[in-house]
């Protein structure tokens, strides 16, 4: 598949991590859909380079996973199964309530200026509900959940929960029509950064797991009856 006419806009000789940056989030846009072909010297040329950053690139965000080399092929967007959204949101669990008690034990600045952080975000999120801006909706819900792992302040969690909210954006704007439940998002969210000022462990455990099972609820739901799901 050739690249979209004007993907990039960069400034000076593109390096790997910007190009990889760059594609990546235009994946989770869904410039490029699950199952499209990304072409390397379609993009070097787009971006007139050579191909070596570009292949760097492209086997940065395979290592991540968002990319699926297939030998003699070529490099594919990744297509996301029901196992997979099962598997993303699990382990975004265990990242999120793990970040949930550091960010707790690290004192009540280091909470308050999270939470500071996370509000910002929740009315942002209120606006673009008001006029359905779905891509904007999307981007504001993975942004509120990474900075909540962020604000634990542990470099590798932060790693980690990039790939999978990179993952969850591309599972929830794939889904945008079907998506039910847009009305009490923002609701969901003031509930996690309600119980994350009071210092609630346990209830704060409890309302991650049961936000994010009810959205993997919501995303195979609406997946059922078709082989992929994004």
């Amino acid at each position: 598949m050739a690249a979209p006419e004007g993907l990039f806009a960069l400034e000076g000789r593109p390096t790997a991590q910007l190009i990889a940056d760059q594609l990546r989030e235009q994946i989770v846009q869904g410039t490029f859909r699950p199952g499209d072909q990304i072409n390397e010297s379609v993009l070097a040329s787009q971006l007139h380079t050579s191909r070596g950053p570009v292949r760097e690139a492209l086997q940065r965000l395979c290592q991540e996973g968002i990319l699926v080399s297939r030998r003699n092929r070529g490099v594919f967007v990744l297509e996301l199964a029901t196992d997979d959204i099962r598997e993303i949101y699990a382990v975004r669990q265990a990242v999120e309530s793990t970040a949930a008690d550091a960010l707790l034990d690290a004192g009540q600045q280091q909470v308050n200026d999270t939470c500071r952080e996370l509000q910002a975000i929740i009315s942002d999120m209120a606006k673009q509900v008001a006029v359905s801006d779905w891509q904007a909706i999307a981007r504001l819900d993975m942004e509120f959940h990474t900075s909540f792992v962020a604000g634990a302040g542990n470099s590798r969690l932060i790693r980690i929960y990039e790939t999978l909210a990179a993952e969850s954006r591309m599972c929830i704007l794939n889904l945008a029509v079907a998506y039910p439940r847009i009305d009490v998002l923002v609701q969901e969210h003031q509930i996690l950064l309600d119980l994350l000022e009071s210092g609630d462990k346990e209830a704060l455990h409890k309302a991650i797991k049961r936000h994010l099972e009810t959205a993997v609820d919501d995303l195979t739901a609406s997946s059922r009856g078709s082989d992929v799901t994004g």
